[in-house]
């Protein structure tokens, strides 16, 4: 049987709860939410790491940050590491690269990896070798710099709010290059008569701060209906000093609830963006006749604090469910057995790899960890029993301090915090099973959460007598998760 498409579209730093079916009732996402007529959107999605590079590391190999050492944004993929994109060039598929990257390094060629790059602005063949990436936030044109000169001001300047941009020339522009890049490839795939089955990876920056977006989305969301926020995290005892560090150095307390309602909205409405901009693809692979035979799935690489605990952007080694809990929608071909769905499995973003093989029909050529989710697409519901998010560093482990930033940069509070050498920054784990969130921490107080009473985990059990049973249970699932994973003997035996 002819092996069937496989379409990624990939968001940045978008939480669950921002899309309208998992009940924000501000949000405006029709084109994310008719999947679930037919597929599955996961409702316990969570990502490896809260931030980019670490977290793409793993959904792209399906091997926990851990692994492979990948817990800061400035170390990437190694030339012998593996990578699904690798994986289906070598299975017979036509490889198309858009977008993002935060994986391959500057001095490798994407095309190593996959048949066609684009990152936005220029193809890979046409790209001088000085200046192979291109910073998707700093495109912007003289409108959008304003609005960034103004964000740059007053007690607004680590808030990474910039509000309505007056059009998508400038900032975001990058994202629709990189939408009309996927619909030329579509249009062009209709046209050709080709053997070979592909596989998109469209990976977007939006709702990736600045929080700025244009109309019509801007003005589409209704500020009164926006969920309640989480409350300042200086109210709230028992959780990570991390927190309290880049909430004193952004210097939110003193902005008023219509001030955070703003930021909330215009983060939206670039979740929005990104749905229309789904919408577009859909269209375009309905309209050539791709739809049926495509598999499309729909993520982001990890989630936001967009204002809860009065906090924005996230950070590297804390798992609060605005930043771990990511979109995960998977629509199969056709041919696949799926019952459309909101489905409560746990998953995990590493789990992508294996699954994106057993659509396509292979085996994974490596060692790794992730748990194809084909059987619940087909309507299973026990997935796995736990899933985990890790990150942070050791003391005197200056290499993933991610030094450089001064207090002209908007990165500054979170940044300076990751250079001390208390226990803000350093490692932690989460381990999530059923209704409860355990997070070990190397050199500070444990936290415990039970979700169903907690959602917006204020609460820290750890410190209770009466929850020490479940708090060692989770401690040894997370041994147990180490024991397991902590390495693997590579496919490729060495000479002797």
């Amino acid at each position: 049987m002819m092996k069937k498409n496989i379409f990624l579209f990939v968001a940045d730093q978008m939480r669950n709860d921002s899309l309208a079916h998992m009940g924000n009732p501000a949000a405006i996402t029709p084109n994310l939410d008719a999947l679930v007529d037919e597929g599955v959107s996961f409702e316990n999605a969570y990502c490896q790491n809260p931030v980019c590079v670490p977290s793409r590391n793993s959904f792209l190999t399906g091997l926990y940050p851990h692994v492979g050492g990948h817990r800061t944004m400035h170390y990437l993929q190694r030339d012998d590491e593996p990578n699904i994109l690798k994986e289906m060039k070598n299975n017979g598929y036509e490889v198309i690269w858009i977008g993002r990257n935060d994986v391959v390094p500057a001095d490798r060629k994407k095309t190593d990896y996959c048949d066609e790059y684009y990152d936005g602005v220029l193809d890979e063949n046409t790209r001088d070798a000085e200046n192979s990436e291109v910073d998707h936030g700093a495109t912007m044109n003289e409108a959008s710099k304003k609005l960034q000169e103004k964000m740059l001001s007053g007690d607004n300047y680590y808030s990474f709010y910039m509000g309505k941009l007056p059009d998508g020339e400038g900032y975001g522009k990058t994202d629709w290059n990189c939408v009309e890049k996927a619909l030329d490839y579509i249009d062009r795939r209709s046209q050709e008569k080709s053997d070979k089955p592909f596989f998109v990876y469209c990976t977007i920056a939006f709702p990736h701060p600045p929080y700025a977006c244009e109309d019509p989305w801007y003005s589409s969301i209704d500020r009164h209906l926006l969920p309640k926020r989480r409350p300042n995290i200086k109210d709230v005892p028992n959780k990570a000093s991390m927190l309290y560090g880049i909430n004193q150095k952004q210097q939110l307390d003193n902005w008023t609830e219509s001030r955070f309602d703003e930021l909330r909205a215009t983060y939206l409405a670039m979740v929005s963006r990104f749905d229309a901009q789904l919408g577009l693809i859909k269209d375009k692979l309905k309209a050539t006749n791709l739809y049926d035979d495509t598999s499309l799935i729909v993520f982001s690489d990890h989630g936001d604090y967009t204002g809860d605990y009065s906090i924005t952007e996230k950070v590297q080694n804390c798992f609060e469910d605005p930043i771990s809990n990511v979109p995960l929608l998977i629509k199969p071909a056709k041919s696949i057995a799926v019952v459309p769905r909101i489905s409560k499995a746990q998953v995990e973003l590493l789990d992508l790899p294996t699954t994106i093989a057993a659509l396509a029909d292979f085996d994974l050529s490596y060692t790794q960890f992730g748990k194809s989710l084909l059987p619940v697409l087909a309507g299973q519901e026990i997935h796995k029993d736990a899933v985990f998010c890790e990150g942070g560093r050791i003391h005197g482990e200056t290499q993933a301090m991610e030094l450089g930033h001064g207090p002209s940069s908007p990165y500054w509070p979170r940044l300076s915090t990751q250079y001390s050498e208390g226990p803000e920054h350093t490692k932690a784990v989460m381990c999530k099973m059923g209704d409860y969130k355990y997070i070990m921490r190397l050199y500070e107080l444990d936290e415990l959460y039970y979700l169903k009473e907690d959602p917006m985990e204020l609460n820290n059990l750890a410190v209770k007598p009466e929850y020490q049973e479940m708090l060692q249970e989770m401690k040894n699932r997370v041994t147990q998760f180490y024991m397991e994973t902590t390495d693997f003997v590579p496919n490729k035996r060495d000479k002797r």
